[in-house]
């Protein structure tokens, strides 16, 4: 398995994960709202109630945010070799490795530190279609492409 598709493999286990916490939360959200139901504490009973609707509907909201991360996901092909930055793209730079795919952030894949990134970021959009020794500068600091993967 090539460090792209380990990159990839990790990128799909971490959103997976974000799924499964959110729909834990939203689950544990409506029990409680079930709990808060049987309750008849008048007022408090009442501002309570709103208070879980509100977390369920912004834990709703987030979980289809990450829902259409993972769709955006799984349209890449790890295995997809080009010449120029496209959407799929692992890019090593002089500031180190760059995985143009969803907004995840920095993680460590077998040792080596990558930084996923959309290619709707500003950096992203920068690189896309960039060439092996193109450059992109972005807040001062400027990338060198060293090899697309």
């Amino acid at each position: 398995m090539t460090l792209k598709e380990k990159i990839y493999d990790r990128c799909i286990q971490l959103v997976n994960d974000k799924i499964h916490l959110l729909q834990k939360t939203l689950a544990d959200l409506k029990e409680s709202a079930a709990n808060e139901t049987k309750s008849t504490a008048g007022d408090k009973h009442e501002t309570a109630l709103a208070m879980l609707q509100i977390e369920q509907e912004n834990t709703g909201r987030q979980l289809q945010e990450v829902l259409l991360q993972k769709s955006l996901l799984l349209k890449i092909d790890s295995a997809l070799q080009t010449a120029v930055v496209v959407n799929g793209s692992l890019v090593e730079t002089n500031k180190g490795f760059l995985f143009i795919s969803i907004a995840l952030g920095k993680m460590v894949v077998d040792e080596t530190t990558v930084i996923a990134l959309s290619p709707q970021s500003p950096l992203g959009a920068k690189l896309m279609g960039s060439k092996v020794n193109d450059s992109a500068e972005i807040n001062g600091n400027k990338y060198v492409i060293g090899a697309i993967m």
